[in-house]
């Protein structure tokens, strides 16, 4: 490889990457993608993982080009319980994009579970997606947590310290946490947590001896479920809301 070939990859953008920012996948797919060889760059198949692109590079995955300069969409949808954050389900269950007229390349920016309610995030913007779901950028979601019975204060200081064993070597992270209703027979908390784990809500209620009854989400980020909102139902972001994921995103490459 000469010095101009190498000057010019050191400057273009790694492969995965692009194609995250394409909103085709995330970069740990796009790997996938390379290593399966569904990735071409101006002809020849893809081999090297960290080869990277420039403006006038055309890339084609299955054969088909794609395109970055495409205009992003950003979602806010107010999910209902029952349906499965998933593009596909083997066991037949109902699917949220059974119910969203949406390009094939928009994906849900993390996941709620079936059992979950709230604001669900989707985006084609890849890279903007994985800033939001890294554990490492803590970005912040609230939720709304009905529960059986009442917390004690106990349970109260735990869930606000953290530190609670959730199995497998897990411990809970610190709640930041207010009471809202608390009537013997069910509670309500308002709860904002930071790295999103599978079930984690769910889990940490249940360690502390309560069954999570409902859970909906009502803020991820920067952006809030508005109040009124029908379930089921879904709009586009409006250009203040975009800017302050772009904010967001780009503060966190810049720490």
């Amino acid at each position: 490889m000469n010095d101009k070939t190498e000057t010019k990859e050191q400057t273009g953008i790694r492969i995965n990457r692009y194609l995250a920012s394409c909103g085709l996948c995330s970069r740990r797919e796009a790997d996938k993608m390379i290593e399966a060889g569904r990735v071409q760059l101006n002809g020849e198949v893809v081999t090297k993982m960290g080869i990277k692109i420039q403006p006038n590079d055309l890339v084609l995955v299955d054969d088909k080009p794609v395109d970055n300069n495409q205009e992003q969409i950003y979602i806010l949808y107010n999910k209902p319980r029952g349906l499965l954050c998933s593009r596909k389900d083997d066991k037949g269950r109902p699917l949220i994009y059974d119910h969203l007229d949406i390009p094939a390349h928009v994906q849900s920016v993390g996941r709620l579970d079936m059992d979950s309610e709230g604001l669900l995030l989707l985006t084609s913007n890849g890279s903007l997606l994985q800033t939001l779901i890294s554990p490492k950028n803590k970005v912040p979601r609230t939720y709304k947590v009905k529960f059986t019975g009442s917390l004690s204060l106990e349970s109260i200081e735990k869930l606000r310290n953290g530190g609670i064993d959730l199995g497998k070597g897990e411990l809970s992270d610190p709640w930041d946490m207010s009471i809202d209703t608390d009537n013997g027979g069910h509670s309500w908390i308002t709860v904002t947590i930071k790295r999103g784990r599978w079930r984690e809500i769910r889990r940490t209620l249940d360690a502390v001896g309560h069954i999570v009854r409902r859970l909906i989400r009502i803020r991820f980020g920067p952006i809030k479920l508005e109040e009124g909102m029908p379930v089921g139902s879904w709009r586009n972001l409006t250009s203040k809301e975009v800017a302050a994921l772009k904010r967001l995103h780009k503060s966190t490459i810049n720490q």
